[in-house]
């Protein structure tokens, strides 16, 4: 094999070398593996709502013994609400609804934040001041406020407009650690052949910057899903965004549940079940996002120590 052949052949070995690496360390991380298949399941079952609840989230059984029905294996498996409405049922439209916002939402953030960190990052100068400023003035105000002022406005919420304001609100969070990557890269000696070679601003930052970024857009993305999902709960939790009997999501459904009032003064007269359901799935969504994020992050840190 010619020394031509064998150059050209270097990037790819490397690149395969990586990733066949990153699945290794992952594989081998027993907590993330289960992590990210209870994450799977939740997301897979919202995902398949029109199909595990073809009647939608707000089918309601007229039978006199329909409301307020506890779990029973005959029936409603989760029990139902005051007006009859199955809670498996608003739970799974929840997951869906909820799941949407966060990773069309984190995806958007993402694509802004890599648009702004990259090429601040990479022409540096007063580009990069402006767009640090404008990232400084944006992450100088509290997601939680700006989403509250927000869904005051815009009353009432849909969730299209909730996840273009998350999307919108959590962007400079990941522009920080993208342009800190770039303005890394620069000093790199492939990028500084790149240019000695003449190629553009452009090929470089889409042919080396982006794909070396490749480790921090995962980690980001995952990151954002997770504090996503949290935020838009709080917020619906205390009445704020999408309502229940619009779409119902797992932060509105609990609101729905504790606004109500929960043991003496439960006015509705709501069972435990109505609020315990999704707030163990809001739970167990969260402890998986994270977890698998943080293996993530171990299995892509290319400090990580070699298996």
């Amino acid at each position: 094999m010619s020394e031509t052949t064998v150059a050209a052949a270097e990037p790819a070995i490397r690149r395969r070398g990586f990733w066949r690496g990153v699945g290794h360390r992952v594989v081998r991380q027993p907590v993330t593996l289960g992590a990210a298949t209870v994450l799977v399941a939740i997301l897979g079952a919202g995902e398949a709502a029109s199909v595990l609840a073809p009647s939608g989230w707000n089918a309601i059984d007229l039978s006199d013994t329909a409301r307020n029905h506890g779990p029973t294996f005959a029936g409603h498996l989760l029990g139902t609400d005051q007006v009859g409405r199955d809670t498996l049922h608003r739970v799974l439209w929840g997951v869906h609804f909820s799941e949407q916002t966060a990773v069309v939402g984190g995806a958007g953030a993402t694509v802004l934040a890599i648009v702004a960190g990259l090429t601040a990052g990479w022409f540096a100068g007063w580009f990069d001041v402006v767009v640090m400023r404008i990232v400084d003035l944006v992450s100088g105000f509290p997601v939680l406020v700006i989403l509250i002022v927000m869904f005051s406005l815009l009353r009432p919420v849909t969730v299209w407009e909730t996840t273009a304001v998350f999307a919108l609100a959590m962007w400079p969070f990941a522009a920080r650690v993208f342009r800190a990557r770039a303005a890394s890269l620069r000093q790199e000696e492939f990028v500084q052949a790149a240019q000695a070679l003449g190629a553009s601003s452009g090929r470089i930052v889409f042919r080396h910057l982006l794909p070396n970024a490749a480790g921090a857009i995962v980690i980001s993305l995952t990151s954002l899903v997770g504090q996503i999902v949290l935020i838009e709960a709080t917020a619906e939790f205390f009445g704020f965004g999408v309502l229940s009997s619009t779409r119902p999501t797992l932060g509105n459904l609990l609101g729905e549940a504790t606004q109500s009032g929960l043991g003496p003064y439960n006015f509705l007269g709501l069972g435990w079940w109505t609020w315990t359901v999704p707030a163990v799935v809001l739970i167990l969504l969260l402890a998986s996002v994270n977890l698998v994020g943080d293996g993530l992050d171990a299995a892509l840190n290319p400090r990580a120590v070699r298996a």
